[in-house]
């Protein structure tokens, strides 16, 4: 099975490779944005700057975390498709919750527009604890974008880790070729109440 590109491996919060939840997958599956989420994506950022913030508000919901500061608004896509240009960025994006962590609750996938295209917000087992009740429900999150390059064999950890994570089996022969993973260093987000 080949891996995925760097533009559908999702957005994840931490590289950790120890057999906890601290490991995160990437993402190929998407949904579409749900309606009324109307964020102003932001140009690629230069000069050291994020694009402009945005005026959306985070949804009526549950608080993880710190606050959201109203960092700047981008898209999954806008981040995938660059995402140098966005490492080490704080930024907020927005989506529907499509996927929980079923040990810790330590992260949870948002669906970008692109068929495709899903970010991960990740935490550190513990500071946040997401419900499996949050599926369908769009999530406003806000996080630091990170990029990190990993070995054949440590994606290969990776996707033996996921799998397990998944009660599927795992093929080691199935992964050919290393992977990049654009992660999401969770600060704070909110899940809608419905």
């Amino acid at each position: 099975m080949a891996r995925p590109t760097l533009l559908t491996v999702a957005l994840l919060l931490t590289a950790s490779l120890a057999p906890a939840c601290d490991s995160s997958a990437p993402a190929n599956a998407a949904e579409a944005k749900p309606a009324g989420a109307e964020a102003k994506p932001a140009a690629a950022p230069g000069e050291g700057e994020v694009a402009a913030k945005t005026e959306a508000e985070a949804p009526q919901g549950k608080q993880y975390g710190a606050p959201l500061t109203g960092a700047p608004t981008v898209t999954i896509e806008q981040v995938m498709d660059d995402p140098k240009a966005y490492e080490g960025k704080l930024v907020r994006v927005e989506g529907m919750v499509t996927d929980v962590c079923t040990m810790r609750g330590c992260w949870f996938e948002m669906a970008g527009e692109r068929p495709g295209m899903k970010m991960r917000f990740k935490v550190q087992d513990g500071d946040m604890v997401f419900p499996p009740s949050a599926k369908g429900k769009k999530a406003v999150a806000e996080g630091m974008v990170t990029v990190k390059t990993l070995t054949l064999e440590e994606t290969q950890q990776f996707e033996e880790h996921m799998a397990k994570d998944a009660g599927k089996e795992f093929d080691p022969a199935s992964v050919t070729e290393p992977m990049t993973i654009v992660q999401l260093k969770g600060q704070g987000a909110v899940i809608a109440d419905s």
